[in-house]
């Protein structure tokens, strides 16, 4: 682990009737392509029990969410994996506490930092 956020939270997007959720960040070191660390954090979302296959509402209610936001500058479309993650410049809820462990890195697509992607949103890093 190289990096974690603490934790926030926020009203849930979606579904009404959820509770609050917790957000986080980590950066992490490792050797694995971005499918393999895709694969890697589904995995631990289903030994908690989440199962994607079950859920038929989008945004519902759910034990446990990883995403994999960027994996360095790589650009990347194919079937289940958008590099970086095709909503986190909308989304205060995953900038803010990414900004709070990498304000500096670049999206490499907008060619943006976090902390300006943050900014657009009308929120600074704490």
């Amino acid at each position: 682990m190289i990096a974690v956020s603490g934790w926030i939270e926020t009203e849930p997007v979606g579904q009404a009737g959820q509770g609050l959720y917790l957000n986080g960040a980590c950066a992490v070191g490792t050797t694995l392509a971005p499918r393999e660390l895709l694969d890697t954090l589904l995995g631990i979302e289903r030994t908690v029990g989440r199962d994607r296959r079950e859920e038929t509402v989008r945004w519902g209610p759910r034990i446990l969410d990883l995403d994999l936001l960027l994996y360095e500058d790589t650009i990347l479309d194919e079937p289940g994996l958008t590099l970086p993650h095709p909503m986190m410049h909308t989304r205060a809820f995953v900038l803010e506490p990414l900004a709070a462990i990498a304000p500096d890195a670049r999206h490499p697509v907008l060619g943006v930092t976090v902390s300006e992607l943050l900014a657009r949103l009308g929120r600074k890093v704490d």
